[in-house]
């Protein structure tokens, strides 16, 4: 129960974060606010992303490949950051720091990803164009 709720709470504050910089990237479409494109298109992403894990929160298990997927793709974005991060270091540590923040999150969500069911209960087959049972 413990792990269900930190689960719970670990999407809805990274959902949070994520629907929030969809302000950031209005006002920086509409010239407000100084962002390279690149970085509008990553907000681009991040804020339908939240408001699937903001969606998610009500039933984790039944969103179980959209917690993993967000989390190993945030993954492979910090990773990526990373190595350009050490082919140009950046001029401040707090692009390290939110590096760090992210992958904490995302190990976070797959550590605490509910579990795969252990058995799929059978689907009744036919063969095709049978009428059903009931229909004879």
């Amino acid at each position: 129960m413990l792990r269900h709720r930190a689960l719970q709470v670990l999407l809805a504050l990274f959902g949070s974060f994520c629907v929030a910089t969809g302000y950031l990237l209005v006002k920086s479409l509409m010239g407000q606010w100084p962002m390279s494109q690149g970085d509008q298109m990553i907000l681009g992403i991040f804020f339908p992303i939240g408001v699937f894990l903001l969606l998610a929160v009500r039933d984790p298990s039944a969103n179980r490949t959209l917690i993993l997927a967000v989390a190993w793709a945030n993954l492979c974005h910090v990773a990526v950051m990373a190595i350009q991060a050490a082919q140009h270091p950046p001029t401040s540590p707090s692009g390290l720091a939110s590096l760090a923040i992210m992958a904490m999150i995302s190990v976070g969500l797959i550590a605490l990803a509910p579990r795969r069911a252990s058995r799929v209960a059978p689907i009744e087959t036919r063969a095709p164009f049978e009428p059903a049972a009931d229909a004879r």
